[in-house]
């Protein structure tokens, strides 16, 4: 009976320790996302700076992430699983003529709710830090493969070829990126010019789509033209 109490409260103070460790590694990357509002990059960020927002010594930094770069990385990581996750649930609606407006939405609604991160991407896939930019292309990449893999089950595009199925997959990904960035733009609580960029936004998606009837894939390596 003892050592049954004895291992409850060890259990309870491991729990209780693991609680503790969860809350300061967020708190680690809040700061990181704070100290980044000033339109900063990562590999301007110091150390000594994070641990002192969150009001750790920066030894206990390192329980966390082993240098700024791994926490930048984490940080992207959590910004693109969720974006994938919630497009990813945007294309499954059974109205095909759903699916852009509900992916727009999902896009819109995702930026919103967490515009220091979408900045954090916008900001370092031009520059910063190698190391994250090398990520977040390798996050798209996925991404684009991920939706290229969705066309080929659409019953117009299961016959085209693989090399197609990507380009139009990048073309609608590209778009994607490029609408976060503008939604970035839109101050908060402009009702009208964030309606103004939907409006846009849904524009560049169907125009795109509407070149998907007109194209004559071709087997990679062969030329494919429109009639």
């Amino acid at each position: 009976m003892l050592h049954r109490k004895s291992d409850r409260k060890q259990a309870r103070a491991a729990y209780a320790r693991d609680g503790r460790m969860h809350d300061t590694r967020r708190a680690l990357l809040e700061a990181a996302l704070d100290l980044l509002e000033g339109g900063r990059s990562f590999d301007a960020l110091s150390l000594r700076e994070i641990t002192r927002a969150v009001g750790i010594v920066p030894a206990a930094f390192y329980r966390h992430f082993r240098d700024v770069e791994e926490l930048g990385l984490a940080l992207v990581d959590e910004s693109m699983t969720t974006l994938r996750r919630m497009i990813r649930e945007a294309r499954e609606v059974p109205d095909p003529q759903r699916i852009i407006r509900n992916s727009v939405d999902t896009l819109v609604s995702a930026v919103r709710a967490n515009p220091r991160h979408f900045r954090v991407i916008s900001r370092e896939m031009h520059g910063g830090m190698p190391t994250l930019r090398e990520r977040i292309r390798r996050e798209i990449a996925s991404f684009t493969n991920e939706l290229a893999l969705d066309f080929g089950r659409l019953p117009l595009l299961n016959r085209w070829s693989a090399e197609d199925l990507q380009m139009i997959a990048g073309l609608m990904v590209t778009a994607m990126v490029q609408i976060a960035e503008a939604v970035l733009e839109v101050p908060a609580g402009d009702a009208a010019a964030q309606a103004r960029v939907v409006r846009m936004a849904e524009k560049q998606l169907r125009l795109i789509a509407l070149g998907v009837p007109q194209w004559q894939s071709a087997p990679a390596g062969a030329k494919a033209s429109s009639p």
